[in-house]
């Protein structure tokens, strides 16, 4: 790897991060290191409650709590180097150091889309199929599923991203943003590679959108039997055990399908930073909360947990 600049050869990638006054860093050095420790906090805590409360080991707490972990790492790929870099007077991230994060972010993401329709399949087949649900889902294809989804999501970009990593940099080293993303990355390759992008862009799109769909449409099968329900009781509790997984869906897909449903060239920096943002920063805070407000056994487990 290396970047050439006529008759320099530098050492690395400038990112920008957020520019503002020296007050401003310090403020957002503030907000993003509280923001990461309550997220680790509330990932952290739902872990340790399906853990050490046995009610909570089915597949789908199971799946929960290592989407949870997911999450913890998801965030601590990116939050870290963003508070150095606030700190930092050269905003310098080494060849190393960019491509690392490039590839633990992509995959992680990509880990990410996984998981959620496995969740989906889970409510799928709890809702669809209740009375075969035991039998189908059982605790070995839960643990199939789960390694699946990890070693999937960190194949899916392996190849390219060792790729883009061997090519040459020119020009200008600045990327304007708080990470290695690959609109900005790719924007400095010397020799410019269309056969790259695309692939890079296909490999995006594959756990984006097809997984996507995927979701909506299981959900579809879920709503069409939750109509079917006689009470409005057993409607409600069906909806319940979904509404949570939807609401977490929507967040994370929302962000993704603006950021990378359409070119990046069509996206301002500054719109890169903040959908970037939302999804790899706001939503695993969020989700969390969003889970234990609307699961009354999570909510106990919780209280149960955070009592010892």
């Amino acid at each position: 790897m290396k970047i050439s600049n006529n008759s320099s050869i530098l050492t690395g990638f400038i990112l920008l991060g957020f520019p503002c006054l020296r007050e401003g860093q310090i403020l957002l050095f503030v907000l993003f290191s509280v923001v990461y420790l309550l997220t680790l906090m509330g990932n952290g805590s739902i872990i340790c409650a399906v853990r050490w409360d046995q009610r909570l080991h089915t597949p789908m707490y199971i799946l929960l709590a290592n989407f949870s972990f997911l999450e913890i790492c998801y965030v601590t790929s990116t939050v870290p180097n963003m508070l150095a870099n606030i700190l930092s007077d050269t905003k310098i991230i080494s060849f190393s150091g960019c491509f690392l994060q490039f590839y633990f972010f992509f995959s992680l993401g990509c880990t990410e889309s996984f998981f959620l329709s496995i969740v989906a399949l889970d409510r799928y087949l709890a809702i669809c199929w209740p009375l075969h649900y035991p039998t189908r889902m059982t605790g070995r294809l839960c643990t199939n599923l789960v390694v699946s989804c990890w070693t999937l999501g960190f194949l899916w970009f392996l190849i390219p991203i060792i790729i883009i990593s061997q090519m040459s940099f020119c020009g200008s080293r600045i990327i304007d943003h708080f990470l290695c993303d690959p609109g900005p990355l790719l924007a400095l390759i010397c020799k410019k590679a269309p056969m790259v992008e695309l692939v890079f862009s296909t490999l995006n799109a594959v756990p984006v959108i097809i997984l996507f769909l995927y979701i909506m449409g299981s959900y579809a099968l879920v709503l069409r039997t939750v109509l079917k329900v006689p009470s409005a009781a057993g409607r409600r509790k069906a909806f319940s055990t979904c509404g949570s997984h939807l609401a977490v869906v929507s967040l994370f897909y929302g962000s993704v399908l603006v950021m990378y449903g359409s070119p990046t060239t069509e996206h301002k920096a500054g719109t890169q930073k903040i959908v970037t943002l939302f999804y790899s920063v706001v939503t695993p805070l969020l989700n969390p909360v969003i889970y234990s407000l609307r699961n009354k056994d999570m909510k106990k487990a919780l209280q149960k947990f955070l009592r010892i």
